[in-house]
């Protein structure tokens, strides 16, 4: 993965246990998909000739413990379909987007896609499909030759290959090294660990433990697995604090991360502890709860997170910020908008959507077997290709017979042979109105150490 996936593939162990439970999830699953009523008349085709609405399917939790996630998706899926239907749609279709509650749960993700493709023509692509389901819908997208963009980390999909599966975002292990590499910079020895409990959460654990104990005087002082249903975490807090810790890895999303922190702010005495999260901790609802509990100040002095490298420096981000920021009010779950201008789910989903469009306008169709090929051509390039930074200009070079590569909101795109991308991390800190800051980046070189 980029020459990096040696590092961050994870603890042998949990690798194989998940590459078990992934190979069982594809056997079963994707028979199951089969026998699901319409789901074939339904995968992704439209009729040819037909203009007919086509539809992003935005997969992932909008209710349950990580129903912070689903929203930041949705308002990616608004910008980018708000800018296509503009241009007269794509091949002379309109978008629109569609939310599927998986409830972050496999369980519920598997009837809820089934539904999905039961009641929904012209599925364009999906977008979404978190940790939290990934291994249990990916192999059914694919059975409906569907392509997907999704926001997992698992180790899994940094060596099975999935044909219609593409992600923008490192695996959840390199996410972990990061923190520990911001840790490291900052000069913190004795480290807290505080993480969900629920599977996207947790694959973090195993790889900061394994990058804490390489870096020399750096230990784990407390390792707290939090129930993110609870409300309440006064054990795991006290557990912390006592433990005194310099700094808090963590990922705890929404009102489960507030509650664990606000109380480790007052049992340490009304000051913070300070805290390094992972890149979905870059959150509106997050980011609301720590200001209302601890103060402006005093949150953004003690949080930052590890994230990859700062986008508003792109030559795309000025439309972005323009799309997303016209999203606010029409997106539920979503408190400040300025904060999904750095959040991951938002800016990476919205390149994909674009990947997906030009890819459709290169090759001439929607179905998702004809296109998939393009989206490798127009992310990684080929000689002779002329940068664009939107659709617009994208689908005007296409017309005029030019071959084109993107550059996106998240940069440039270079996909590996599992359909991976991501680059540099960078240590990112919040400001006083919601927005985020660029705080030191992370260079390749620096985490392959770890």
């Amino acid at each position: 993965m980029n020459g990096l996936s040696s590092t961050w593939s994870g603890h042998p162990a949990t690798r194989m246990r998940r590459r078990i439970v992934l190979l069982g999830a594809v056997m079963a699953l994707v028979a199951a998909t089969f026998g699901l009523p319409g789901t074939a008349a339904h995968a992704s085709a439209v009729s040819h000739g037909s203009k007919a609405t086509l539809v992003i399917p935005v997969v992932a939790p909008f209710t349950g413990v990580d129903a912070a996630l689903g929203p930041k998706y949705v308002a990616a899926c608004l910008a980018a379909t708000e800018e296509a239907n503009k241009l007269g749609g794509i091949l002379g279709h309109q978008i629109s987007c569609k939310t599927v509650d998986t409830r972050g749960d496999p369980a519920d993700a598997v009837p809820a896609v089934g539904q999905m493709y039961a009641t929904t023509s012209n599925i364009a692509f999906v977008i979404g499909c978190t940790s939290d389901e990934a291994s249990t819908v990916v192999p059914i997208f694919g059975s409906n030759k569907t392509v997907s963009f999704c926001m997992t980390g698992e180790s899994e999909f940094d060596s099975v290959k999935f044909p219609y599966f593409f992600r923008l975002v490192p695996p959840d292990a390199a996410d972990a090294v990061a923190m520990v590499a911001i840790a490291k910079n900052r000069g913190y020895k004795k480290i807290a660990l505080a993480f969900g409990n629920d599977a996207g959460s947790q694959t973090f654990v195993q790889p900061a433990l394994d990058a804490v104990a390489k870096v020399k005087g750096m230990s784990v002082v407390s390792n707290q697995t939090l129930d993110i249903s609870a409300t309440t975490f006064e054990t795991e807090a006290q557990s912390i604090v006592s433990a005194h810790p310099q700094a808090i890895l963590m990922e705890a999303l929404g009102a489960a991360g507030v509650a664990l922190l606000s109380e480790v702010y007052q049992l340490n005495g009304n000051k913070m502890i300070p805290v390094i999260g992972t890149a979905a901790m870059i959150d509106p609802t997050f980011y609301s709860g720590m200001v209302k509990a601890v103060g402006v100040q005093t949150f953004i002095n003690s949080f930052q997170a590890d994230n990859q490298v700062s986008t508003a420096a792109t030559p795309a981000y000025g439309l972005f910020k323009k799309l997303v920021l016209a999203q606010s009010g029409k997106v539920k779950g979503v408190g400040n908008f300025s904060t999904l201008l750095s959040a991951v789910g938002t800016v990476h989903l919205y390149d994909g959507i674009n990947l997906a469009f030009l890819a459709m306008a290169m090759s001439g169709s929607t179905q998702g077997s004809v296109y998939k090929g393009d989206i490798l051509k127009i992310a990684d390039g080929v000689p002779g290709a002329t940068i664009v930074t939107s659709l617009q200009a994208g689908l005007k070079d296409l017309k005029a017979g030019k071959k084109i590569r993107y550059e996106g909101v998240g940069g440039l795109y270079n996909f590996d042979a599992y359909h991976t991308s991501f680059g540099a991390f960078e240590d990112t800190k919040y400001t006083a109105t919601g927005g985020t800051v660029n705080a030191g980046t992370l260079p390749a070189t620096e985490l392959n150490s770890l």
